[in-house]
């Protein structure tokens, strides 16, 4: 019985990851519960207004550099390129050889 619920608990999660997902409401979702954990400090909610404001920036080539005062929560490559890193943490950097965009997602708590 126990094989029997675990594979079709295995089978709901891959049936899940086969479902195709608008990415922009995803991280708009993921947006707003970011910010509804951050206005809550020890289970009750916080008098101190805060903010998040996010922004992506995209730039040619290889390099993509957030406004002053914003730091990098993620980045995307041209050309299905998934190898990047943050450098100095307002600097996305493609890492593949042949790039022709990248964008920086960027983020700032106010």
């Amino acid at each position: 019985m126990k094989t029997t619920i675990c594979s079709l608990l295995i089978i709901i999660s891959l049936l899940q990851l086969m479902v195709p997902v608008n990415t922009e409401e995803t991280l708009d979702s993921v947006m707003k519960s970011l910010k509804e954990l951050v206005s809550y400090h020890d289970g009750r909610r916080s008098t101190m207004t805060t903010t998040l404001s996010c922004t992506s920036v995209k730039a040619m080539g290889t390099l993509s550099s957030c406004p002053s005062g914003m730091t990098v929560t993620g980045c995307s490559c041209g050309f299905a390129c998934g190898s990047w890193n943050v450098q100095n943490e307002n600097v996305c950097q493609c890492l593949c050889p042949i790039i022709d965009w990248t964008i920086a997602r960027c983020c700032k708590l106010a």
